[in-house]
């Protein structure tokens, strides 16, 4: 599965601490506060979400962009402590 992660953090300590834990899981860091990974299980995803919530506040932000899961591209993001998901299907397939 290819996800990328765009990060949008209160303080340059958390910028930090995110990016190392992105870069333990794999993540190649693109551009500044941008990280990509090809090779993460959807297993490996739902554990490193579980981190990043730990490492966060209210006033960060992450955003997850995840292809394919079931043919489909899911946005996740982490806007005031509280997880969205936006799942998005090619018309006659998928919901």
């Amino acid at each position: 599965m290819f996800v990328a992660v765009a990060c949008d953090l209160g303080n340059a300590d958390r910028l930090a601490s995110v990016g190392n834990l992105l870069l333990q899981y794999g993540f190649r860091k693109l551009q500044q506060n941008l990280y990509e990974s090809a090779v993460i299980s959807e297993k490996s995803l739902l554990r490193l979400k579980k981190e990043l919530d730990g490492l966060t506040d209210s006033y960060d932000s992450l955003r997850f962009y995840q292809y394919p899961l079931e043919d489909t591209l899911v946005v996740s993001s982490l806007k005031e402590k509280k997880w969205r998901k936006l799942v998005l299907t090619v018309e006659g397939k998928g919901l």
